[in-house]
């Protein structure tokens, strides 16, 4: 399992869209997500306390009174574009495997400052690197004068126009590019 941060939430036509970066090599899980959870996320980001509690504080003063613990939460599967999160919970000494989606999972999270980790497998598939396109237009730019483009050149072209797609906040794009650059890492 690999450990990650949340990077932030961005906002676009399409919805809200939460990061999770693996702080050791900056490769970053983009997650889709509800408009209330990207708020309970971010409130908790932005050290922001409402007047009365939220369903995610109410989630947590629920589990509090019962003494449970969180102790952690795993994005483990993606399937057909959908992640998949597991709550491990505390109970009286008994550890819990609850069902979550991973938007409430990682609100819970950042009310226990419970770690978040992710599955190989999962980073592998839908993880990106950004912030890599001025790296992958200079080596692109080397690559043709030395002849026509080779298959690393056209990766690292998907990844500069997906880092784009994200900054420009077109998220159906960068769904798009991630995946033809997942289809394009596993040809290889």
């Amino acid at each position: 399992m690999i450990p990650v941060q949340v990077g932030n939430i961005s906002v676009s036509n399409v919805g809200f869209v939460v990061f999770l970066k693996n702080p050791d090599n900056e490769k970053t899980v983009p997650i889709f997500i509800g408009g209330p959870e990207a708020q309970a996320i971010a409130l908790k980001l932005n050290k922001v306390e409402p007047p009365r509690p939220m369903t995610h504080d109410l989630m947590k003063n629920i589990m509090d009174a019962f003494e449970g613990r969180l102790e952690k939460v795993v994005v483990h599967s993606l399937n057909e574009g959908t992640f998949y999160a597991q709550l491990l919970v505390d109970f009286e000494g008994q550890q819990m495997e609850i069902d979550a989606r991973p938007s409430d999972a990682i609100a819970l999270s950042l009310r226990y400052n419970a770690p978040i980790f992710v599955t190989e497998e999962v980073m592998e598939e839908a993880g990106v690197y950004l912030g890599e396109e001025n790296e992958a237009t200079e080596e692109s730019q080397k690559e043709k004068q030395q002849g026509p483009p080779s298959e690393k050149d056209k990766l690292n072209k998907l990844k500069g126009e997906l880092e784009k797609a994200i900054q420009e906040e077109r998220y159906e794009d960068a769904a798009q590019l991630r995946d033809q650059i997942r289809n394009a890492t596993s040809t290889n």
